[in-house]
């Protein structure tokens, strides 16, 4: 009855084919064809490696999803969490003093407005993930025959949620209690006069990773703060798509006019002292602005999506492991830094 993995996550969009196209077109994802529910809700399903992304959209104001995009914008409304026995898993959620919000749809409360639904695991089993070297089929719009197209996105990596602050230990001991997971990683992070507490639970699986993160209320009101303001609180701050080559992933998505965030010189100086040799060459990372880190398992490479959200919330990761299994101790305080940046220039 335990959580295997993250079959989808559930967006509620202004406009799900326009969210969808930029996805493709941009991220490389591959849409299904668009269904058209009675009630005129649109629902747009992308897939890429073992991602799958489902888009909706509403034409009626009162429906569910168009109040969620009212209150939030477009964003991730639900994780659908693999299981053997969903049934099993929202007893035991209900047992553990969760919300349920749907009975029959398994659906149970999360973080702030971002529910998360119990459903069956996928036929190729939990947590499948792509071999190296992988391709996706895409259709040729002058053929209709599938051709091979070099996929850039694997899997979904972790997901990263904004908490008001006092909400982390409770949160923490929900997703332990009511779904099994456990804390693999802790960190305290200062940026100037702000600062946050970050942990990071993980199912038993190691397939679903949550980053919970919440503002340090005795310092003076930083990003997490702003988030919480904008996107009207908790929520998803970020989707992480994994991949297995970096750099071409950010070359490829860079050349369709994704912008991405940017990191100082000195921050790459300082690497070969932190880490001696690293697996991809400095000066790569140094002009694609990735970030590297370790664990005992080995390095990991992330970079970070500019949010095009029209709050500024919402946006994406892209990380490659070469061994590491959890985080280092750096990147998350470098990601605020350059967020810090990029909010300063677009105030300015």
């Amino acid at each position: 009855m335990s959580v295997q993995t993250i079959t989808h996550a559930e967006f509620h969009c202004a406009d799900a084919d326009k969210a969808a196209a930029g996805l493709c077109a941009d991220y490389g994802f591959t849409a299904d064809a668009p269904a058209t529910a009675p009630d005129g809700t649109r629902t747009v399903e992308l897939r890429q490696g073992t991602i799958r992304l489902q888009l909706a959209s509403a034409a009626e104001p009162e429906h569910p999803v168009a109040d969620f995009v009212a209150r939030h914008g477009d964003g991730v409304a639900v994780l659908a969490l693999g299981c053997a026995d969903p049934q099993a898993a929202l007893e035991r959620a209900e047992r553990h003093g969760a919300r349920v919000l749907d009975r029959a749809g398994a659906l149970i409360a999360g973080f702030g407005d971002t529910a998360l639904r119990f459903v069956p695991l996928p036929a190729d089993g939990p947590g499948d993930r792509p071999t190296d070297g992988p391709s996706d089929e895409r259709t040729d719009a002058r053929t209709d025959e599938p051709t091979p197209e070099p996929r850039l996105l694997d899997a979904l990596d972790h997901v990263a949620i904004c908490l008001p602050a006092g909400e982390l230990a409770p949160s923490v001991r929900f997703c332990e209690a009511a779904l099994g997971f456990h804390t693999i990683f802790e960190e305290y992070i200062e940026v100037g006069e702000q600062a946050m507490d970050s942990k990071v639970v993980q199912s038993a699986s190691g397939a679903v990773t949550f980053t919970l993160i919440e503002p340090d209320p005795g310092r003076r009101p930083g990003q997490i703060d702003d988030f919480l303001a904008a996107h009207g609180g908790a929520g998803v701050q970020h989707l992480a798509f994994s991949t297995h080559d970096i750099t071409t992933a950010v070359r490829t998505i860079r050349a369709r006019g994704v912008e991405f965030l940017t990191t100082p010189g000195a921050y790459f100086d300082v690497l070969a002292e932190r880490f001696g040799e690293t697996a991809i060459p400095v000066e790569t990372l140094r002009d694609l602005h990735v970030l590297v880190d370790q664990d005992h398992g080995g390095q990991l490479f992330q970079i970070f999506a500019r949010s095009t959200h029209p709050r500024r919330t919402y946006f994406l990761e892209l990380i490659e492991r070469q061994g590491a299994g959890t985080f280092g101790t750096a990147n998350i305080k470098a990601l605020y830094e350059a967020i810090k940046r990029h909010s300063s220039a677009a105030s300015a």
